[in-house]
């Protein structure tokens, strides 16, 4: 199946960029751009692609009001945006969106968010991962049982998204492919009952399964 795409930036140079990126891959059409939240909107409803990918300041409307009026439709939304900040991670994903990566968070998150949000996951910047699970932690919630045992290498992998590991990284330090990391990390949210990587963060920290410092 043809992953079909809307990109909405008022950056030609970014669209572009991100054109680039989905292109590049077999199962991924880039279906329409848009330069305002009025055209992404209109397009998004009109083409019903898969996944529209948003960025927070556009004019007209900005990328979290898109968000929010597309949360009736089937179309899964990734926001991409420059700016890490709360004021737009919680709206985003409040209003449902399926993803939230920084535009410096490099092409294969890109890609992994895109095929997540298909697959009815949602993936999040790793840095965005970490301060989100900071403020979790201050909060001081009762870890949840999983439904089913995590194996030792799941035990291994949760622990290393709660320090911020991407995919890529996970699979560097322990020797084994991103694709299997990939597998692994579905595994763990199915076995948890989370919806993204964030839960599962929150989980390894709880258990003492991570090392990271969030201070």
């Amino acid at each position: 199946m043809t992953i079909r795409v809307l990109i909405a930036d008022d950056q030609e140079m970014v669209r572009r960029g991100l054109r680039r990126i989905l292109d590049s891959q077999s199962d991924i059409e880039v279906v329409a751009e848009a330069a305002d939240g009025v055209t992404a909107l209109e397009r998004a409803e009109r083409l019903l692609p898969d996944v529209a990918l948003l960025d927070v300041r556009m004019p007209g409307l900005d990328g979290l009001e898109v968000t929010r009026r597309l949360a009736s439709t089937p179309v899964r939304v990734v926001v991409v945006t420059t700016f890490d900040l709360d004021e737009y991670v919680y709206p985003a994903l409040r209003y449902g969106a399926s993803g939230f990566l920084l535009k410096k968070s490099g092409p294969v998150l890109l890609v992994e968010a895109v095929r997540a949000a298909v697959n009815g996951d949602s993936l999040i910047s790793p840095s965005i991962t970490v301060r989100l699970l900071r403020q979790v932690v201050d909060a001081k919630p009762e870890p949840r049982p999983p439904v089913e045992p995590l194996t030792d290498r799941e035990i291994e992998v949760a622990g290393k998204v709660a320090e911020g590991r991407t995919n890529a990284d996970i699979g560097a330090e322990l020797f084994i492919g991103a694709g299997t990391v990939k597998t692994h990390v579905a595994a763990i949210q199915r076995k948890l009952g989370v919806r993204n990587r964030v839960g599962i963060a929150v989980w390894a920290h709880e258990m003492g399964y991570s090392t990271g410092k969030w201070s």
